[in-house]
C-alpha cells in the first residue's frame, strides 16, 4: 500500500469524524459562554435582591 492508496470511503470517514468533532467543540464553547454569562449576572441579581429586602423591611413586610 502506498502513500496514495487510500479509499475514498476511509477519506470520508476521517472528515466526518473531524467535523463531528469540530461541531462537539463548537458547542461545548457556546455551553461554557452561556455558563460565563450567567455567572457575570449573579452581581446584578444579588444587589437587586438586597434593594427589594431593604425595601420590604421599610415597609414592615419582613
Amino acid at each position: 500500500m502506498s502513500r496514495a492508496a487510500v479509499d475514498v470511503d476511509d477519506l470520508l470517514k476521517l472528515v466526518l469524524i473531524l467535523v463531528v468533532v469540530w461541531l462537539a467543540l463548537e458547542i461545548v464553547g457556546e455551553v461554557f459562554d452561556l455558563f460565563v454569562g450567567l455567572l457575570n449576572l449573579f452581581p446584578t441579581l444579588i444587589g437587586l435582591l438586597i434593594v427589594v429586602l431593604i425595601v420590604l423591611w421599610l415597609l414592615d413586610r419582613i
